[in-house]
């Protein structure tokens, strides 16, 4: 199982006093340095907190794989055409949400999505849509040229009963199946922390978990490596 780490609330703090520290691409290479196998940043239409100069700095420095989270705004598009990171990952986007809140709909703008993962494929980068453990939502991610799935799993991290948290590792269960049937590689975060990531690491067929938020909270207790390391070893227990 392998990390891929989100700064992006390194950078939330950095812009609440919109000045230079601390700094996600320094937090990257902390990141690196601790066995992060990934870093994962998400450029907002409204660059809440990932800046444009971020992502390049990020690019130039590090030595592990970039995910470049985004939207489908022609405007970031351009941007992550330009950039070339090794993976986009396509998210849903909101201005009012706080975090975000559900997988893509990939049926909603299909031919969209489909013209844009050409572009990104005729770059070599890969392209993975961040969806519902949802079975339709597989199948048309596939059928778009997607080349890997990120499950959405907070559902599963918010559920507060023994069955609801096996109801839905049962369904990620099926969706990752579903995923390596298809030919997708299959990946999995949000809301996930140090108490219930370990039944999701046990899911055979995941290839990559990507978790920022615990991350970055934890770090402020023991410091940013520290809190890599402790993720890493829960995962690959």
């Amino acid at each position: 199982m392998k990390l891929g780490v989100n700064v992006d609330h390194v950078a939330t703090l950095r812009q609440a006093r919109q000045g230079n520290d601390p700094d996600p691409v320094t937090a990257a290479r902390v990141c690196e340095r601790a066995g992060a196998y990934a870093i994962v940043m998400h450029l907002r239409e409204d660059r809440r907190h990932i800046q444009d100069s971020d992502i390049f700095r990020a690019k130039a420095v590090l030595g592990i794989k970039f995910n470049l989270e985004m939207s489908l705004a022609p405007s970031v598009v351009k941007i992550a055409l330009k950039l070339r990171p090794q993976q986009v990952t396509w998210v849903p986007e909101k201005r009012q949400e706080m975090t975000t809140e559900s997988g893509l709909d990939l049926l909603s703008e299909s031919s969209r999505f489909a013209r844009s993962m050409e572009m990104f494929r005729r770059k070599k980068i890969e392209v993975s849509c961040f969806i519902d453990p949802d079975p339709k939502q597989i199948i048309l991610a596939k059928k778009l040229g997607a080349g890997a799935v990120e499950f959405h799993t907070g559902l599963y991290a918010n559920q507060k009963t023994k069955r609801g948290v096996q109801r839905q590792l049962a369904r990620l269960r099926l969706a990752v199946d579903l995923a390596r049937q298809a030919g997708l590689v299959a990946h999995a975060g949000h809301g996930l922390d140090y108490q219930n990531v370990a039944a999701i690491a046990r899911i055979s067929g995941l290839k990559e978990l990507n978790i920022g938020y615990s991350i970055i909270s934890r770090a402020v207790w023991v410091g940013l490596e520290t809190a890599v390391k402790e993720m890493n070893a829960l995962i690959r227990s």
